[in-house]
C-alpha cells in the first residue's frame, strides 16, 4: 500500500493525522476556556464527554491518531537518517531557511508525549477510565483541583508550560508543513500558511498557559473569581 510503502505516502499520513490532532488540541483549549467563565459549565462538558459510546469512540479515534502519528514520525526519522548516512554528521550549522523546529520535530514531539502521559494520568485515568470500569470516577472540577492544587501544582504547572511551549514549536512548523505535503501550499501560499500556523500556535499556547496559571492560582486559594 502506497501510504506505507512510499515516502510520500508516509508523509501524507503524518500530515493528515497531524492536522487532526491540531483540531483536537484547539478544541481542548477552548473546552478548558469555558472553566474560566464558570466551573459549572466545565463540569457540564465533562459529563457530556464521559464514558458514553460517542465519547469512547472519539477516544479510540483520537488514540489511534496519536499512535499512528508517533509511529510514522519515528519511521520517517529513521528513514531520513538512513538515507543521509554519515553525511548527517558532516554539517553542524543549520541550513539557511530551515527552522530550528523543523530540525527538532521528533524531540519536540517526545516532550509533548511526556506531557500527555502526565495529563492522561491526572485526568483520563481519574475520570473516564474508572467510569468504563464501573467504578466511581472523579468529577471534572475535582480532577482539576487535584492536578493544580497544593499537592501537585509545583509539578503540574512547570511540566504543562514546557509541554505547551513544545506544542507551540511543533504546531508552528507542522501546521504549514502538512499543507505543503498535501500539495495545497505553493510558493504563493507557503508564507500565508506559515503566518496562519504562527498565529494558531500562539493563540493555542496562550489559551493553555493562561488556563493552567488560572487553575493553579484558583485551586491554591490565591484568587477566588
Amino acid at each position: 500500500m502506497w501510504l506505507t510503502n512510499s515516502s510520500v505516502g508516509r508523509k501524507i499520513v503524518m500530515s493528515v493525522t497531524g492536522l487532526f490532532l491540531v483540531l483536537f488540541v484547539t478544541f481542548h483549549a477552548l473546552m478548558n476556556l469555558v472553566a474560566l467563565f464558570g466551573f459549572k459549565y466545565y463540569e457540564a462538558i465533562c459529563e457530556f464527554l464521559g464514558a458514553n459510546w460517542y465519547a469512547l469512540v472519539g477516544t479510540l479515534v483520537l488514540a489511534a491518531g496519536f499512535v499512528i502519528h508517533i509511529c510514522y514520525a519515528f519511521w520517517l526519522t529513521l528513514q531520513n537518517r538512513s538515507a543521509r548516512g554519515d553525511d548527517r554528521y558532516a554539517v553542524s550549522a543549520r541550513p539557511k531557511g530551515v527552522s530550528w523546529a523543523s530540525q527538532n520535530m521528533l524531540v519536540l514531539g517526545l516532550i509533548v508525549v511526556c506531557f500527555m502521559v502526565l495529563h492522561l494520568i491526572q485526568f483520563w485515568a481519574n475520570m473516564q477510565l474508572p467510569e468504563i470500569a464501573g467504578k466511581t470516577a472523579m468529577k471534572g472540577v475535582q480532577a482539576l483541583a487535584t492536578a493544580f492544587g497544593p499537592q501537585w501544582w509545583y509539578i503540574t504547572l512547570p511540566v504543562y508550560l514546557l509541554g505547551f511551549a513544545a506544542l507551540w514549536f511543533h504546531i508552528s512548523h507542522g501546521f504549514w508543513s502538512a499543507f505543503q505535503t498535501l500539495g495545497t501550499a505553493g510558493d504563493k501560499w507557503i508564507p500565508r500558511w506559515k503566518c496562519a500556523a504562527m498565529w494558531w500556535a500562539t493563540i493555542v499556547f496562550l489559551l493553555f498557559a493562561v488556563e493552567a496559571v488560572y487553575f493553579t492560582l484558583h485551586f491554591n486559594g490565591i484568587i477566588n473569581c
